[in-house]
């Protein structure tokens, strides 16, 4: 009989009441409880922790104690729902607690183990028997639900796995049927993701539910979060195409593609919608996350027959912003640093590894292949707003590496993770992360994300492998190399497995491929009292291996103060070939604090250099910025600086792409005398009125600061600006009009030739959608125009 998860949180609700009446714990205690309760002794599930997980193909689901996004530290899984006519039906109901699989407690995960038990008992010799301990009522007993025999996992799963096949082909089965019906919709990424596993799979018999999906693709529109919709579903689209040559649905793809192609930033990103006509993104900015979808859309719209200079520039501009991550890091959320804390940053290192593999670029293909194989365990468990698009492209990333990379990754996480999420009738719903709340993907229907993941070895989509790789094919020792690269990292743990190594250990990892890996052990390093290995760190950072040298300033950065004495070794490094090596290095050297300025000329002039041929972006001057003008200079005494050359690096920095590197030069503006001040006002004057084309979320900063500058010397030429900057239907109003009015009521009488502007301002902000909230501003801005009409 199907239950629901809120009758079991009643009925543990009222045992604790009980509980709590006769034995009055103190407040301390009973929170304690809370967090982490024993369910078996009459404690609750935690108010508001209602992420529960489906238990493989039993038909329950359970909930566990979760903490620091990690289920580690649970023991119990509450029986949450009892599908009807499920395996589970009869052996388990809700208010039960499974204590543990195979006759043994739960000792490390009961998340893994009860995954790992369910492969198992899915083998042949496992014969389909799922032992359980289950308590009930007080009683503590062994059951068993049985289960289909599937088969093992071959060594290279999903390649010439047999149990994989079985796995997509029960589940497209099932998945058609529901796709069939009147009522089928779900979001656009995940119906996507299904019309995608069915035309992976080849049958005939699904072509016309595919056929309508396509035709849905076609006419699919929208203004809402449309760069997160729009690449999947010309993925679809095109791939539809490719197979079928259905040119029904070309006008839709067509126009899909272009949509999205011009929607696209002057620098080649895309943020939650398209970009403004002025080629500015919206809200706060640039996101990977719907960008990289994006530009393998586009290029496998390109492929089936969209030929367009519009598309084709769109995708070359894309790529060269997210090829300058290939060995500095993952991919990030937006244009920011690359990303060392995990190997993923939820899915966009594998989403690189199949977009740069789509683009023929075997470098940055085999390193974010590389990046998405050492990616499991709490690497993937994990992603901002939910861990959807860690689990969906993880496979088609890692898969980049071919069967031995994949079996090794399957081994180690994907088996039991996949066989967990699996439904008793062959289809997935996303898991989420370990946390308690916060998932906005909860409750999405991932069938087709699995399902594509078992359809690799069918290599029928060009998103399958059709093609091929530009990723080197590993052997099994290198794939479990990479493995072993992910290991020794937890959310709730993150230092312990690195303090265990020995020094020696440490410092051989610093010559790893892996900027994480060399990131956890410098570290480490540094945590150690006593004195640091600086003559090994030297001889790294003389060696001719890049890795090592980058490694070595790592680890200096780490050591801060204490890395002084590579001062002259830093200091000659900042002349190396690699660029990431030379920002790597003045980051070391501002770390030292005052050990590092006399190397300030030499970091000055390469800002005033400005970007170089090879980097068009002016990445090296973006990250100089923040180190010299965020950190070295922020709270230096400048009465020693060469003011002539530090002009000229803000006058370079300033223009920039970037708004944050703009903004890390508002210190400036209060550090110098308005008379030192005075060659650089038309700079700053150009970097209020000409917004930075990236870094949108932090673009306002320069523009406030140097508008607030003008208005404290009482140079009227900004006025007008003061009401130009306001932009009141941008992301971050409220303080950018009220910074805006700051700088205003400082020219007081001044200002009365803006009185037509602000009593313009005061309709359109009462106007605005969000009126009502924006009140108090409204007010101020009455009372600014009362005063102005007053004023003499």
């Amino acid at each position: 009989m199907s239950t629901t998860f809120l009758s079991l949180c009643a009925r543990f609700l009222g045992i604790f009441v009980l509980a709590v009446l006769f034995s009055a714990p103190t407040e301390a205690a009973r929170k304690q409880k809370m967090d982490h309760p024993d369910l078996t002794k009459g404690e609750s599930i935690p108010e508001g922790a209602t992420h529960d997980w489906n238990l493989g193909a039993t038909g329950a689901r359970g909930w566990m104690y979760s903490e620091n996004l990690t289920t580690s530290y649970a023991r119990q899984v509450a029986v949450t729902v009892v599908a009807e006519d499920s395996p589970a039906e009869g052996v388990l109901e809700v208010g039960d607690v499974i204590l543990g699989v195979a006759g043994q407690p739960f000792s490390y995960d009961p998340r893994e183990e009860f995954g790992r038990a369910l492969t198992a008992a899915e083998t042949p010799r496992g014969g389909g028997e799922l032992e359980l301990l289950r308590w009930r009522d007080g009683r503590t007993e062994g059951v068993r639900i049985q289960l289909p025999v599937l088969g093992a996992y071959s060594d290279t799963a999903p390649y010439g796995c047999a149990k994989s096949k079985v796995i997509f082909e029960q589940g497209c089965e099932a998945l058609a049927k529901r796709m069939a019906k009147p009522d089928y919709k779900g979001n656009p990424i995940t119906r996507s993701l299904n019309a995608l596993a069915l035309l992976a799979s080849g049958k005939s018999t699904y072509f016309p539910v595919i056929k309508k999906e396509a035709e849905w693709a076609a006419q699919y529109s929208t203004k809402s979060m449309a760069t997160w919709w729009y690449g999947y579903v010309i993925m679809f689209l095109a791939e539809y195409v490719m197979i079928t040559d259905d040119q029904s649905v070309m006008p839709g793809l067509q126009r899909l593609a272009m949509e999205a192609a011009e929607g696209q930033s002057i620098v080649g990103s895309w943020g939650h919608k398209f970009a403004g006509q002025d080629g500015r993104l919206v809200g706060y900015g640039m996101m990977n996350a719907p960008g990289l979808p994006l530009t393998t859309s586009l290029v496998l719209a390109r492929k089936a027959g969209v030929d367009d200079p519009v598309v084709q520039r769109a995708i070359e501009r894309s790529a060269k912003l997210l090829r300058f991550y290939t060995g500095k890091g993952a991919v990030p959320y937006g244009d920011h640093s690359p990303w060392i804390q995990t190997h993923e940053d939820n899915g966009k290192c594998s989403m690189a590894a199949v977009l740069f593999s789509l683009l023929d670029e075997p470098e940055p293909a085999k390193y974010f292949n590389h990046m998405s194989v050492a990616a499991h365990g709490a690497e993937r468990d994990y992603g901002h707003t939910g861990n959807f698009w860690n689990i969906t492209w993880a496979m088609p990333g890692v898969a980049q590496g071919g069967p031995h990379a994949t079996g090794a990754w399957m081994d180690t996480y994907g088996a039991w993770y996949y066989d967990l999420a699996r439904r008793w009738d062959g289809s997935f719903l996303h898991q989420g992360p370990p946390q308690m709340r916060g998932d906005k993907t909860k409750g999405w229907d991932a069938s087709g994300a699995f399902l594509l993941a078992y359809a690799m070895p069918l290599k029928s989509l060009v998103l399958t492998g059709r093609e091929g790789s530009y990723a080197p094919q590993m052997d099994p020792r290198t794939a479990q190399s990479l493995i072993e690269d992910g290991k020794g990292w937890t959310r709730h743990d993150r230092h312990s497995f690195h303090d265990a190594l020995s020094q020696e250990e440490l410092l051989d990892r610093l010559d790893s491929w892996s900027p994480v890996v060399r990131e956890r052990a410098a570290e480490a390093l540094a945590r150690r009292k006593g004195e640091a290995p600086m003559r090994d760190l030297i001889r790294k950072l003389e060696s001719g291996r890049l890795e090592s040298r980058i490694g070595a300033c790592q680890t200096f950065i780490k050591l801060g103060k204490r890395s002084a004495p590579a001062f002259s070794e830093l200091r000659e490094t900042l002349h190396a070939d690699d660029l990431w090596l030379r920002v790597k290095a003045a980051e070391a050297i501002a770390a030292m604090g005052d050990a590092g300025m006399p190397a300030l000329p030499d970091l000055l002039e390469r800002v005033a250099e400005g970007p170089r041929e090879e980097d068009p972006r002016g990445m090296e001057q973006r990250f100089l910025s923040f180190t010299v003008f965020g950190k070295m200079l922020k709270k230096h005494d400048l009465e020693n600086v060469d003011k002539d050359l530090l002009r000229k690096a803000v006058a370079a920095g300033l223009k920039n792409e970037d708004g944050r590197a703009r903004s890390s030069f508002t210190g400036i503006y209060q550090q110098l005398s308005i008379k030192e001040l005075e060659p650089l006002l038309p700079a700053i004057y150009d970097a209020i009125v000409k917004p930075a084309p990236s870094g949108i979320m932090f673009a306002d900063g320069i523009r406030l600061a140097g508008l607030h500058l003008f208005a404290d010397h009482n140079i009227k030429q900004a006025i007008p600006l003061c009401l130009d900057l306001m932009d009141i239907q941008r992301w971050n109003k409220r303080s950018r009009i009220n910074s805006c009015l700051d700088a205003l009521e400082k020219y007081g009488s001044a200002a009365k030739p803006m009185l037509p502007r602000l009593r313009q301002l005061e309709k359109d902000l009462m106007a605005h959608w969000e009126a009502k909230g924006l009140q108090p501003i409204i007010e101020r801005v009455r009372k600014m125009i009362k005063d102005l009409e007053e004023s003499a």
